[in-house]
């Protein structure tokens, strides 16, 4: 598949529906054959059809959206800062070289993913000093 020229931004924004929509053809069409897309809390993903495989196999284990917060771009990177429906925060960091990514790395805690819900914390009230007799 031959895509256009893009700016990073613009591809990040395609990211972005492909990912929404589950559709790792999309999304692997987005990547030079020879891309990296590493979360650093796992393993790098090394080459198209590697990433391929790794969209395919998390959209068969979960459901995912990006709520993107933020959209930067300088030069051929795109910064994107995300969240997600249970208000879990990321960002992301796509090269983009020629319109397509060569590089994505991103971050998020995996602690909050690996949690059944994220719930808000507690607020602790001050104990009450006993009445003097």
């Amino acid at each position: 598949m031959s895509l256009p020229i893009a700016t990073p931004k613009g591809v990040v924004r395609r990211w972005i529906a492909a990912f929404n929509a589950a559709d790792p053809d999309a999304l692997a069409a987005l990547y030079h054959d020879d891309a990296t897309n590493h979360q650093v809390a796992l393993h790098p993903v090394k080459g198209r059809d590697a990433i391929h495989a790794m969209f395919v196999k998390e959209f068969a284990g979960t459901q995912m959206e990006c709520v993107p917060v933020n959209l930067f771009e300088d030069g051929e990177w795109a910064i994107l800062e995300w969240k997600d429906p249970q208000d879990r925060l990321g960002c992301g960091f796509f090269h983009v070289i020629d319109g397509r990514i060569a590089l994505q790395r991103g971050y998020w805690d995996s602690a909050t993913f690996a949690a059944p819900q994220r719930r808000a914390p507690v607020k602790k009230t001050a104990a009450k000093p006993k009445p003097k007799a």
